[in-house]
Parts: structure tokens; C-alpha cells; sequence
């Protein structure tokens, strides 16, 4: 959640920050409350933090990893960058890290922020019959009352996601004739509301299909707008035509310079058929290369292995990237042959409580926990790789432990975590002490 400096000095985990006080002045009976009273006028574009942990290596026996090295560091954050990692020193006015296990922050890859029962009462899923498009029908119904207070929710989700540790997100965004733009706009306030201490990127949803009913009008106002992503939705089932559908998706992207952010729920020959489809038009036109992705694709669960890692080979090589919420219901999908392949793989939870899932947390720290179980990555190195799924890809340590985060001139965006090293961070879900996006503490 977003604290106020003053709070912050008062009870932040990290104890009293001596940003620009340091802790005996704060702590002295003279004058403490005209220092409060103050705090609001000091210069917070430095920080320096001392005892942090930070993973310097795996530890070996015998040829075999058997856990991670750490050691204690003194950080030093300028501007919203790192400007030095140095030996832990006792720094005046430092804010103590208590040995606190500093991570990458994370960041949550594919959510709804603009529609959600967040905040509200509680509400379990009422799952209307005709599938997907029962679900449109549904919200055709709902969306209007739901955009009265889309923002105020949004911003209350954004805290929950910042308590766990997210501080970025891609969120997807209704455009249909139902809420018109109207949610994007509500989304937007709330982000620019939240925006000292949460960064994201936006895609222009079709909900209600692309021509199943009338977007196409609405999408192309949106594509001009402030987002990054054009979006889309099972392009058979829904609107009836693959090629049409998503002919239509890449070229007002290349139109708008924007990227493309498919979900894909099909799951038979429809869905294979749509994958291809999107690898061929990536290919013919290698500006998509990079900036493309399927969402859920759930289609790849359904296949026999040579068949993942054919179209495994193909993703990667097209550069399109795979965005996925776990678990899956009762479907596997190949999470490690496409990392395997060098598929960019990227996680969420999609729905945190509203009308088509109730079950997420906001954590996606979690979501990588949960990869780890589902594919038996159990092992000290196993553990430690599948935390690039929380961070987007970043982890201290390379494949061969070297450190490779954080380096000098990296963003300030971090957490640190009531852990020993990443492994523990993700088979436990450790909790997160304290949340810090481009230099600004705000958890």
C-alpha cells in the first residue's frame, strides 16, 4: 500500500528511517514531534540501506549444489537507481535491512485491474451457462454498475498487489460497446492516483470479441490512446475466423506501433490452428518479434510432447512469448519445455475475486511456488530459476551462479523478503517486509 513519508518514519519494518535523520534524533525526546511535523520537506532522492542480504553464489558439494552463498551489503540508491553495492558498513543516518533478503521486485503479467469485487463485499463465482460467451452476456449485464466505483477497486487491488510484492503489472483492459472506454479511462486515473510506488502497461481488451459485437470502432479510438498492447479473444469461438480476427489484431497494432496480447482458451485444433496462425504473421512482420504474446494458450496443454516442442521451437524462434496463470485447472502445460526452448514465459493471476475467479491472492510469488510443485522443482537451483516467473525473468544468479542482480545503475525496484536466499523465498512464500519502486518506499 502507499505510506506517507511521516508514516513511514513512524512504523516502517525497516525501523527509523534515517534518510535524512538519522535514528537518535528521531528517537530523541526533544523537538521529535516538530521533526514529524517536517518530515514532509525532506529530501528522500537518496536512501542508503545496510545489512541487506544478497545472494553472492551457490554453495557446492561434491559437484552438487547444496545451497546458496549470501553475504551482507551496503546499498546505496540515488535517483531512483543503484549507485553502489558496497560492504556492509555501519553508514550514518542508514536504514537498517535487518539482514533482509533483497529481491528483484515483482511484477504480475496478466491481471484485470479495471474489473474486480476487490474491496467489496464478498461474492463467490456465479458461472453463467454458454461458456465464454455466457460470461459476455454476464457482463454485458454487470459492467455498467461495475465502472460506478472501478477506480476506488483498482486502487484498493493495487495495494494488495503492492503487500505481496508486485510493483508492475499488465493489466488488461475492457473495450467493448458495454463499458465503450470507459473502463480504460477509470483505470488510468486510478494509475495515475498510484503511480509514485506502481508502474504498468496496458492492453485494450476485446472481451465481447472483436466482431462477435461491435469493437472495432472502440478498439481503434483506445489503440491511440495511452496503451501498449493490442488485445484479443479465442478468435474461432468467439468471433468465428481466425485469420479475419487476427489479420484485423496485428495490423492496428503495426498501425499504432503497439504490441499484441492474445488469450487463447481454445483448446483443440482451433487453438493450435490460431498459435500457428500468430507465429506466421510474427514472422512476416518482425517488428512483432519481441513484443507479441499468448495469453493462457492452454491449446499446448493438449498435445503430445513432440508437438510442444515443435511449437515450443517455433515460439522462441518468432520471439513470441508465453503469459500463463497457475495452476491450470486440469491441464499441464509445458512450462519447462518452453523455458527450456527459450520461450519468454511470464505469469499472473489473472482474476483475483470477480465474476470468473475468486481464488487469487495477489502474490505472484505464490504462482511460482505453485510452478515449482506442479513440476518438481524441488532442488536448491530448481527453486532459485523458478523465481524469474515473480520478477519477469530476473534472478540474482545466472544459470551457473554468478551474480548477476542487482548491478550498479539497475532501477531501484526491489523487496525484501523475511528469507534466507530464493530458494527458501519461493518454496516458503516468504512474506515481504518492504516494497521500494524506482527508489520510493511504499510498502
Amino acid at each position: 500500500m502507499n505510506i506517507s513519508r511521516k508514516d513511514f518514519l513512524k512504523n516502517s519494518v525497516l525501523g527509523f528511517a534515517g534518510i535524512a535523520l538519522s535514528p537518535q534524533a528521531l528517537m530523541a525526546d526533544t523537538n521529535l514531534k516538530e521533526q514529524m511535523d517536517n518530515t514532509d520537506k525532506l529530501n528522500f532522492n537518496k536512501m542508503v540501506i545496510n545489512n541487506v542480504r544478497l545472494e553472492t553464489g551457490f554453495d557446492y558439494s561434491n559437484d552438487k549444489i547444496i545451497g546458496t552463498k549470501t553475504d551482507l551489503f551496503t546499498i546505496e540508491i540515488e535517483e531512483g537507481k543503484i549507485k553502489s553495492i558496497g560492504p556492509n558498513s555501519n553508514v550514518p543516518n542508514a536504514i537498517d535491512g535487518k539482514g533482509l533478503l533483497m529481491l528483484p521486485s515483482f511484477k504480475d503479467m496478466h491481471i484485470h485491474l479495471d474489473k474486480t469485487y476487490y474491496g467489496d463485499k464478498w461474492q463467490a463465482v456465479r458461472r453463467r451457462t454458454g461458456g465464454v460467451k455466457g460470461m459476455i452476456k454476464l457482463e454485458q449485464e454487470i459492467m455498467p454498475e461495475l465502472l460506478k466505483t472501478s477506480t476506488h477497486k483498482a486502487e484498493e487491488l493495487i495495494e494488495l498487489l503492492q503487500s505481496k510484492g508486485t510493483n508492475f503489472a499488465r493489466s488488461h483492459v475492457n473495450i467493448e460497446p458495454t463499458s465503450k472506454l470507459d473502463s480504460l479511462k477509470n483505470l488510468q486515473v486510478a494509475l495515475e492516483n498510484k503511480k509514485s510506488g506502481f508502474g504498468a502497461e496496458l492492453v485494450a481488451f476485446p472481451q465481447h470479441g472483436v466482431f462477435y459485437t461491435d469493437t472495432v470502432p472502440y478498439l481503434k479510438e483506445a489503440a491511440k490512446m495511452d496503451i501498449d498492447f493490442i488485445g484479443g479473444l479465442d478468435p474461432s469461438s468467439i468471433d468465428g475466423a481466425i485469420e479475419k480476427t487476427i489479420d484485423f489484431t496485428v495490423q492496428l497494432a503495426l498501425d499504432n506501433n503497439k504490441g499484441i496480447d492474445i488469450h487463447l482458451h481454445e483448446s483443440g485444433e482451433s487453438g493450435i490452428k490460431t498459435i500457428e496462425y500468430i507465429i506466421d504473421k510474427v514472422n512476416e512482420n518482425s517488428t512483432l518479434k519481441g513484443k507479441t504474446y499468448i495469453s493462457h494458450c492452454f491449446a499446448l496443454g493438449n498435445i503430445d510432447k513432440n508437438k510442444q516442442e515443435e511449437l515450443a521451437e517455433k515460439l522462441s524462434n518468432s520471439k513470441v512469448g508465453i503469459v500463463s496463470t497457475v495452476p491450470f485447472g486440469n491441464l499441464v502445460m509445458p512450462i519447462p519445455i518452453l523455458m527450456k526452448k527459450g520461450v519468454e514465459v511470464l505469469v499472473g493471476n489473472d482474476s483475483i475475486i470477480d465474476h470468473w475467479n475468486t481464488f487469487g491472492s495477489g502474490s505472484v510469488l505464490q504462482k511460482a511456488n505453485l510452478a515449482a510443485q506442479l513440476y518438481g522443482f524441488s532442488s536448491e537451483k530448481g527453486l532459485a530459476s523458478m523465481l524469474k516467473l515473480a520478477t519477469a525473468g530476473i534472478t540474482p544468479l545466472d544459470e551457473n551462479g554468478n551474480q548477476q542482480w542487482p548491478k550498479v545503475g539497475d532501477e531501484a525496484n526491489l523487496v525484501l523478503v523475511d528469507a534466507s536466499c530464493s530458494a527458501e523465498a519461493v518454496s516458503r512464500i516468504s512474506p515481504v517486509e518492504s516494497l521500494i519502486f524506482k527508489g520510493n518506499l511504499v510498502y
